[in-house]
């Protein structure tokens, strides 16, 4: 077994313990490897291991490695989960298949807009500022739903929500307040969880953890 199978496997066991403990099967939770800053061949040995989903931060980085390698790998699905600037819309519509970093009114135009010329619909997960931090990026929480609602009336299927809790605090409640967002919303998707805490959002109902050093690193 290679290595990047030996750490696949292991996140996958972190996954599915958690699942059990929350009543949850392990297909109910899709594993995205978080490839930024990450060389091709890296993100060739994750593939040969089974990994068939993976996240980048910026559009230009993507573009630069990706191309050949959905070439060679069709069933890989790519993720966006940088914040976007609506000038990226045309190039992120043609490149991903889900994109978790809908945060206003403005990129849900400009990208249906370009979904619209491209013949092509991404998922988008509507991402919440959960913490309430200036710096970051999300709609603030008392507007998540009418964005929401805004993404139902588009041709973009509304993958979920989507949330970075603030660093250095117990994630946890953060996790759990976007999961009741979610249900007050009927929204089924939540991605949350990254490789220090997936364990803790997988059990408050994560469909979606995105997991890059504990992936990539020994």
């Amino acid at each position: 077994m290679s290595s990047a199978e030996q750490r696949r496997q292991q996140i996958l066991g972190g996954i599915k313990g958690a699942a059990k403990v929350a009543r949850r099967e392990l297909g109910d939770v899709t594993l995205i490897a978080v490839s930024k800053t990450r060389n091709p061949e890296a993100i060739e040995a994750l593939i040969a291991a089974g990994q068939r989903d993976f996240a980048e931060s910026r559009v230009q980085e993507a573009q630069s490695k990706w191309p050949p390698i959905l070439a060679r790998h069709p069933g890989v699905r790519l993720h966006c989960v940088g914040r976007l600037q609506s000038n990226k819309s045309a190039d992120t519509v043609a490149l991903f298949d889900v994109i978790h970093s809908l945060d206003r009114p403005s990129l849900l135009d400009s990208l249906a807009n370009e979904a619209e010329k491209a013949g092509r619909a991404p998922c988008v997960y509507v991402q919440a500022n959960i913490g309430n931090e200036p710096q970051k990026g999300g709609c603030p929480i008392p507007e998540v739903g009418a964005l929401v609602a805004q993404v139902r009336a588009t041709p973009l299927p509304l993958a979920g929500l989507m949330c970075i809790p603030p660093l250095g605090v117990e994630p946890s409640p953060f996790f759990a307040l976007l999961a009741k967002i979610a249900a007050e919303h009927g929204v089924p998707g939540l991605s949350m969880g990254m490789s220090q805490d997936y364990r803790a959002a997988v059990m408050l109902g994560a469909t979606a953890v995105r997991v890059g050093t504990a992936l990539f690193e020994d």
